[in-house]
């Protein structure tokens, strides 16, 4: 049997990388899987899942349960370091609608943790069921260490699901296809392009709008030992989601380089897939 170019790649990096552990799945707009390699294997996903969060305040917003203006305070209590620009801000107090840009485009952590204390991780559990997602879910807020009484992880994910949730977001099906747009106009302002995305030549801090024939909606995330990126291209030739996720063991040092290599390999396969001629 001819495996396609895209599965070829897809399954060199269980080779190239035995001491990674993998979860690979890329789809059609049809639906079906153009490669995949652990799709249904559950990993850490870092920040991805804070798109569960993200899709929560859209249907809160759109359902008229929530006002995109309403303020909310930075406390105490919330603070946490690493990823994010409010943190640096001398603005105690922003907006909603401005905390869901903070989160989609740097992945910020504190306005992570203010909107989802206000939300709360309760709803935006069950919303993760309601779209039938069995094995991924957001698990906590976003902690500086964390102890053996909190789950040990931010969130975790199967690609499978999550490339599967990438597609529903171009075809309007999370939720409502208001929510859905929400959702997508959102993830076209992320500006990490270190990972899948590499391969676009996108310039990480203007593509909301096409960009030489490829338009991106991605989230990526990142933590000790994980690098996970999904997301959905549309190019000429068609509309290709994916979603990537490695693990590795912490002390596996030099392999985030080799990974993002790997990674950068299937996005440039999930180019080749949406842009006849490139």
């Amino acid at each position: 049997m001819t495996i396609s170019p895209i599965q070829a790649v897809v399954s060199d990096a269980g080779r190239r990388l035995p001491f990674v552990t993998w979860s690979v799945c890329l789809r059609a707009r049809s639906g079906g899987v153009l490669a995949e390699l652990g799709a249904d294997r559950r990993l850490s996903t870092a920040s991805v899942g804070k798109l569960l969060l993200l899709a929560e305040v859209a249907r809160q917003v759109e359902a008229g349960e929530l006002e995109g203006d309403l303020l909310l305070s930075r406390q105490p209590s919330l603070m946490v370091g690493d990823s994010g620009l409010w943190q640096h801000l001398r603005a105690d107090a922003l907006s909603v609608a401005d905390l869901a840009v903070l989160i989609a485009s740097v992945s910020d952590n504190l306005a992570t943790n203010v909107l989802l204390d206000h939300v709360g991780l309760g709803r935006v559990q069950a919303l993760a069921d309601e779209m039938g997602l069995c094995a991924t879910a957001l698990l906590d807020r976003v902690r500086d260490d964390r102890s053996p009484d909190d789950p040990p992880m931010l969130s975790v994910g199967t690609a499978g699901e999550l490339s599967r949730l990438m597609m529903d977001v171009v075809e309007d099906k999370v939720v409502s296809p208001a929510v859905s747009r929400r959702l997508a106009d959102w993830m076209s302002l992320g500006v990490d392009m270190s990972m899948v995305a590499s391969a676009f030549g996108l310039d990480p801090l203007a593509h909301t709008v096409s960009d030489r024939g490829v338009l991106l909606r991605n989230k990526t995330g990142t933590d000790i030992g994980v690098r996970a990126d999904v997301g959905v291209v549309t190019g000429s030739a068609g509309t290709v989601a994916y979603a990537v996720i490695a693990n590795w063991a912490e002390g596996e040092v030099s392999v985030r380089d080799e990974v993002l290599s790997v990674m950068r390999d299937i996005g440039t396969q999930v180019l080749r897939g949406v842009c006849a001629g490139r």
